[in-house]
């Protein structure tokens, strides 16, 4: 009796659901709920930041709480962070550093030259904002068999992804060896020290290095053999994940080209030095400028277009916009499209020849 009661009470969820929809039109329940709480919405993913502190002068962590839409996400990867600027929505991507399967998502924001979103959040954040979380990407992540020694290898705001792996490995009572280097420019930006610290005790060997400054930190200078033969003395690390800037990047890939990379820095691609002599179309805004070689973002925004971007460098498909007819070419990979009727990255892409876009 008590299994049919219950089975009937599930079926009837969906409809009454589709009820409530129905009798608040057109905007359905949701538009109503969130007026009381942001985050009571079933379609849209949404946070409430239930916490911020600032670990250093030059960056913030933030403990959201998302609503039931948000679906989780993996050790490593990124999510789209959405934020209301003077009115305007903004969306960047951050990696979590907060355990694969934590109630709470934890991100640390670093302040940058320049960066809109990441010194807004720095400055502005507060207890009870909300966020928008739009979707989650990115192939930076532990493997389904996990190797036995694992190195992770960071710089500055690049901990959040690999901090991420490592608390998940502890969540998972990972039993392999692991050891964990993090790079930044002086002892007062290093974010995470007290809970690295207490890292030790568990066996995992901890590693800082300070590029500037006058502290000195477990390791000198920048990375190299001898940094890797102090995170693994007397043995190779048989996975190496390393997360940072384009340097760090590179100094890794010498001794080991076979780790696996992640970068928060925009690619140094090339844009061409002569404009194709076309002509960009945006469609929807009947407005036509000559191709200046220039990635297609940049183009529509000296055009007076406000375009939705994000990471601005092929990440966070924020900018994909639909490609009516037209050849462009990848600036990060230098493929060249010829096909009509695709979506397409604006930040990254640039005319070859007459193009036209649904903007």
């Amino acid at each position: 009796m008590f299994t049919q009661t219950l089975t009937k009470r599930v079926l009837a969820a969906p409809r009454m659901s589709a009820l409530a929809n129905l009798l608040t039109g057109p905007h359905g329940v949701d538009r109503y709920t969130e007026l009381v709480e942001p985050t009571w919405t079933r379609g849209d993913a949404r946070a409430k930041v239930v916490a911020v502190r600032r670990q250093t002068s030059r960056s913030v962590t933030l403990t959201l709480e998302p609503n039931e839409a948000f679906a989780g996400f993996r050790a490593g990867q990124h999510i789209n962070l959405s934020v209301e600027i003077n009115g305007r929505r903004r969306t960047r991507c951050y990696s979590p550093a907060s355990a694969e399967g934590a109630r709470h998502l934890e991100l640390t924001v670093g302040r940058h030259e320049g960066g809109l979103v990441s010194n807004y959040l720095c400055d502005h954040a507060y207890p009870g904002m909300v966020l928008g979380l739009d979707s989650v990407g990115g192939d930076f992540v532990l493997p389904a068999e996990l190797p036995q020694r694992i190195l992770f290898v960071s710089g500055g705001s690049g901990i959040t992804p690999v901090l991420s792996m490592l608390r998940t490995l502890r969540a998972q009572a990972f039993t392999g060896e692991v050891a964990f280097v993090h790079y930044v420019r002086g002892i007062e930006e290093a974010c995470y020290r007290t809970e690295l610290a207490a890292m030790r005790s568990a066996g995992i060997r901890i590693l800082h290095g300070y590029t500037r400054g006058s502290a000195a930190g477990e390791l000198d200078g920048y990375f190299g053999p001898a940094h890797l033969a102090e995170a693994f003395p007397g043995a190779e690390p048989d996975a190496v994940f390393v997360c940072g800037p384009p340097a760090l990047l590179d100094a890794v890939r010498q001794h080991r080209p076979d780790a696996v990379f992640e970068s928060f820095v925009p690619p140094a691609f090339t844009v061409p030095a002569e404009a194709t002599g076309g002509t960009v179309r945006f469609a929807d805004s009947d407005i036509e400028v000559a191709d200046d070689g220039q990635p297609l973002l940049v183009q529509a925004e000296a055009a007076g277009l406000k375009p939705e971007s994000g990471c601005r460098m092929g990440i966070c498909h924020t900018c994909t916009r639909f490609k009516t007819s037209g050849a462009v070419r990848n600036l990060i990979t230098g493929a060249i499209s010829t096909a009509d009727c695709e979506d397409i990255e604006i930040c990254v892409t640039a005319p070859v020849g007459d193009v036209v876009i649904d903007l």
